[in-house]
């Protein structure tokens, strides 16, 4: 079930549209309906207030100005499981020296966050 916090995808015509977060969920003076506060999540943010029943918060298909709509929850997707079974060793290469780090073969540069943020603020050198 969607509740506050939970990101919903929203479908217009059974075409995914827009993210957006449920911000409150308020029980309507109609019986049976609630406000649902929506956060879009697109720019500029901008939050709407939609009157539904639970079963279209929860992912029933309704209308709007005779459009079809649908709200999906978004879930976030687990990582792939660890594959614990033993793997053979790739065969060492008699011409290199063999990694003990878990290293691949690429060599990459390492880039100071720090380094970068200090050489744009050195003056430059004047030329001229």
């Amino acid at each position: 079930m969607a509740t506050i916090k939970d990101i919903v995808l929203i479908h217009l015509e059974d075409t995914p549209v827009s993210f957006a977060r449920i911000e409150s969920i308020l029980p309507d003076h109609k019986k049976d309906w609630y406000q649902i506060k929506l956060l879009m999540l697109q720019i500029p943010l901008q939050t709407v207030t939609w009157i539904l029943k639970d079963e279209y918060i929860n992912g029933g298909e309704f209308t709007m100005n005779g459009k079809k709509m649908r709200l999906s929850l978004v879930e976030c997707p687990g990582e792939e499981p660890a594959d614990i079974s033993p793997q053979p060793a790739p065969p060492a290469s008699s011409d290199e020296p063999e990694k003990s780090d878990g290293s691949n073969d690429t060599q990459g540069n390492i880039i100071s966050f720090a380094d970068l943020k200090n050489s744009k603020t050195d003056p430059e050198p004047d030329i001229g």
